[in-house]
């Protein structure tokens, strides 16, 4: 059996896990860590939805959001041409890879313990249901992905949770849709990424009508909430509908949902 000097995140006792600012803060220093050494890194996840919403803490709050284990992880995005820097970084901020991650994944995500429970790093591009490419996109923000990749992160899921449900709405309800990555969601690009493909589009847009749908679901949100995010959400709508799409986009639209349109997202490995 490998031996090995971390804890994993199961063995950790609940009041012994991070709080939620404190993956905040060790998230920022890992960014700024990794971009005072030449390396480019970037925050997804749900985490990332919290650092570029803090405005709407609240809102968090009161969709219940902000329990003590609300993150499990920091999930982080690297262009792969830094994979080996990757791993100086995280070396020299005390972190350990799980060494068998770097073949598991076929090298394109790692996954290290340390001062938080576990860091993910996913390189190039994020390969789930549906992929989301990295190229060019990572230095638009300071500390996060793109609003944009992150919003496609969340409705990217064929299986989507209530959880990402409310990620989507306090992600929609904190920022405007738009054509560019200053700090509104740049619905244009969106638009183009679904264009070429037909399978993540019907899931984005599948998802993005059950995010609308549940929003008088929730007594926490106020009919101005609900006016906002609806109108976003359709103006995102309409920029998606609007862009035209490729040939491919077309054959597969006549297939439709009949046959299987997304990727089987393995289970989680034991150690």
């Amino acid at each position: 059996m490998m031996q090995r000097k971390f804890k994993l995140p199961d063995e950790i006792p609940e009041e012994e896990w991070p709080k939620p600012e404190e993956f905040v803060e060790e998230a920022k220093r890992i960014v700024d860590y990794a971009r005072d050494n030449g390396v480019v890194l970037r925050v997804m996840g749900g985490l990332g939805v919290y650092m570029h919403s803090r405005e709407f803490d609240e809102l968090w709050r009161k969709l219940g959001r902000l329990g003590r284990k609300v993150f499990t992880d920091i999930d982080l995005a690297a262009y792969g041409s830094s994979r080996e820097k990757t791993l100086d970084i995280m070396k020299g901020l005390n972190y350990e890879i799980w060494k068998q991650s770097m073949y598991f994944f076929g090298g394109k995500r790692y996954i290290f313990f340390g001062r938080i429970p576990m860091v993910e790093i996913f390189f190039d591009s994020l390969e789930m249901n549906h992929k989301i490419n990295f190229k060019g996109r990572l230095e638009k923000d300071e500390y996060t992905l793109p609003l944009a990749e992150l919003l496609m992160s969340k409705l990217q899921i064929v299986k989507i949770n209530e959880k990402d449900i409310k990620d989507a709405i306090v992600l929609i309800r904190a920022h405007d849709i738009g054509d560019n990555d200053k700090d509104i969601i740049n619905g244009k690009h969106i638009a183009r990424v679904l264009s070429k493909d037909w399978g993540f589009y019907y899931t984005f847009t599948v998802n993005l009508k059950k995010v609308l749908d549940s929003l008088t679901s929730y007594s926490s949100l106020s009919s101005k909430d609900i006016s906002i995010i609806r109108e976003r959400a359709n103006k995102l709508f309409d920029m998606i509908e609007k862009e035209p799409k490729t040939m491919g986009w077309k054959i597969r639209a006549r297939i439709g949902p009949s046959k299987k349109w997304y990727n089987e997202v393995d289970e989680w490995v034991e150690f």
